[in-house]
């Protein structure tokens, strides 16, 4: 395949940021049948569910902007990310996995499709020493939103113009009321591109309750 999925119609991108896409997605689906990426009934949509997901993150915050991903598992958003940015010539992705079998697939990811991006093999509470600085933070199926605002919270204090890009389920109110009892933050929904009752949560502006 070198021309872009129907469901990435809408992005304008270079036939090499095409070829980076399918590089990356054939290389998922050989790694993905060996090591547990992402769930099983979701890989014969790799470009719907997958792709297109994370790449509708870049979307929403454009630019050479400094990104911490956490738990980056099948590079989803981080490695679409960081090939996004390899178009724009700057710009990286901080990769954050645990998981040495995981990290081994982003770090050969990266190898062969040259985004742009570093991987980490830590735990996320220990990122914030290894990651000085960040403009925008990514994560995906990792955590409710409390959790995800306390790993992030580091990182808010050193920048306040930090952004969060969370990819929540229909259930993400609940989330919300939960972490307005120990956060302050401002908050814009976007609808998903991909899953109607799902949202992307931006947040800026985040910290402490006192």
């Amino acid at each position: 395949m070198n021309t872009l999925p129907r469901e990435l119609s809408g992005l304008n991108v270079s036939r090499e940021t095409v070829d980076r896409l399918n590089t990356f997605v054939a290389l998922f689906q050989k790694w993905a049948k060996a090591i547990n990426l992402v769930a099983p009934s979701t890989l014969s949509e790799v470009w719907s569910r997958h792709v297109v997901d994370s790449a509708q993150i870049y979307a929403l915050h454009p630019g050479p902007r400094i990104w911490a991903d956490l738990g980056s598992g099948g590079g989803f958003p981080g490695i679409v990310t960081g090939i996004l940015l390899a178009e724009a010539g700057d710009g990286w992705v901080h990769l954050v996995e645990s998981n040495n079998k995981k990290a081994a697939f982003l770090r050969t990811a990266i190898l062969e499709t040259g985004a742009r991006a570093t991987v980490h093999a830590i735990r996320i509470e220990e990122a914030p020493a290894a990651i000085e600085r960040c403009d925008a933070i990514s994560a995906r199926a990792l955590a409710d939103l409390d959790l995800l605002m306390q790993f992030s919270a580091p990182w808010a204090e050193r920048n306040a113009d930090l952004r969060l890009f969370l990819h929540k389920g229909r259930d993400y109110q609940r989330e919300l009321d939960k972490a307005l009892g120990r956060w302050r933050f401002d908050l814009v929904k976007h609808a998903s591109i991909v899953e109607p009752d799902s949202v992307v949560l931006e947040v800026s502006h985040l910290s402490r309750q006192p």
